[in-house]
């Protein structure tokens, strides 16, 4: 039996792309019948409990929990808990890792965009400046890295120098029990919840950061709705994040439009909020993945993005695409949509079926690959699906 050791300390407590891909990933491997050990701050001690069994989660005192503890913690007591544990691997999901090597385990650590390079300006300059060294060392010192897209593999070689041969391909899943096409009462209470009524609406649901583009998605609302005889809401949910050019684009939101951030939404509510939106908006300037692009398809969404980096592989032909993120293209892309039900339609039935090929046990299986050291180099574990095609293979998951 494989024995694989997880270092989710650096996860952060709010659970964004990164902690969905550790939680869904964890589960998967065990169901596979890999032996997973976790090393996870105190706070997730009972969630990985629940997941894995207690003798399978191994804590760090609650003292080791600012960002300076840890990173000592994994550069002198996670080798020797490696040690202890004597895995085949131990999986750094989150950039840093043990430089010390452990005897007899592969080290393997997840990159999961390139961002802090291409577009540094939308990171804090002291993160932007950590996380770009931790890219490149970990790029030298690594067994092997797993990235979740081509689009990040090139992006990475390109402005990080990393070697493409030391990257494996291996594509999210999407949690088809949570985000799937909701029904007819998951619509009525999150029109209730928000007092929708029966009016249309467009959502748009992640972290109010800058890469997300959410002012100009504010602004192509205003253009094309302005005028518009009944025209539909814009619901803005999720983490209030740090882009500080949300609150003045909705300020200047002319009555009687409804643009409205409404904060985090109960889990309950997310299939409705985006499989019964007219548009789901994901107008995001660059993804390492997409996930939440790739949760709303499988909801039934009819979904706006862009062309930025990984987003055209996630999405195929399954959704639409602005020419750019800027407004006038979004506002285009959006009018398009929101006067054509029929292709709305479709696109909402295309997505449900792309998504279905994406799943975290297939997520589970390239990733113990890797781990067993049998990935090929250079490419995805398996099969990696061309932008505008559909994933193929077991069960065609990314």
């Amino acid at each position: 039996m494989t024995r694989i050791l997880v270092d989710a300390t650096a996860l952060p407590s709010d659970r964004g792309g990164v902690g969905r891909y550790v939680d869904a990933l964890l589960p998967a491997l065990a169901a596979r019948g890999v032996d997973v050990h976790v090393a996870a701050q105190a706070r997730d001690t009972d969630r990985y409990e629940a997941l894995l069994g207690r003798p399978h989660v191994h804590s760090l005192p609650g003292v080791l929990a600012s960002a300076p503890a840890r990173m000592l913690w994994e550069q002198t007591l996670l080798p020797r808990l490696a040690a202890r544990l004597s895995p085949d691997a131990v999986l750094s999901p989150h950039y840093t890792m043990p430089l010390a090597p452990i005897p007899g385990a592969r080290r393997i650590v997840t990159l999961h965009d390139a961002t802090f390079f291409s577009d540094p300006g939308l990171h804090d300059g002291t993160k932007a400046a950590f996380f770009r060294a931790w890219t490149r060392l970990s790029g030298r010192r690594a067994d092997h890295l797993v990235v979740p897209s081509e689009a990040t593999r090139s992006e990475l070689a390109r402005l990080a120098g990393l070697a493409p041969e030391r990257m494996s391909v291996v594509p999210h899943g999407v949690d088809h029990a949570r985000f799937r096409p909701p029904t007819s009462g998951e619509v009525q209470a999150v029109r209730a919840r928000f007092q929708l009524g029966d009016r249309p609406f467009v959502a748009f649901l992640g972290t109010l950061e800058p890469r997300k583009n959410v002012p100009a998605l504010i602004r192509a609302y205003v253009d094309v709705c302005a005028g518009r005889s009944g025209p539909p809401a814009l619901i803005l949910a999720g983490g209030r994040g740090w882009d500080d050019d949300v609150d003045p684009a909705l300020a200047a939101v002319p009555a009687p439009l409804d643009a409205r951030r409404v904060g985090f939404v109960p889990d309950e509510l997310v299939p409705a909020l985006l499989g019964a939106a007219e548009v789901v908006a994901y107008p995001a300037l660059g993804e390492g993945f997409g996930l939440p692009l790739l949760e709303a398809m499988a909801c039934g969404a009819c979904v706006l993005t862009t062309r930025r980096l990984s987003l055209p592989e996630v999405g195929g032909d399954a959704v639409a695409y602005a020419e750019s993120p800027d407004t006038a293209d979004l506002a285009a892309a959006l009018t398009a949509l929101l006067d054509d039900t029929g292709r709305r339609h479709d696109l909402g039935r295309a997505a449900i079926a792309r998504a279905a090929t994406y799943t975290w046990d297939r997520a589970a299986r390239q990733h113990l690959e890797v781990f067993e050291g049998a990935a090929p180099h250079g490419g995805v574990v398996d099969d990696l699906h061309t932008p505008g095609g559909p994933p193929t293979g077991e069960g065609g998951r990314p």
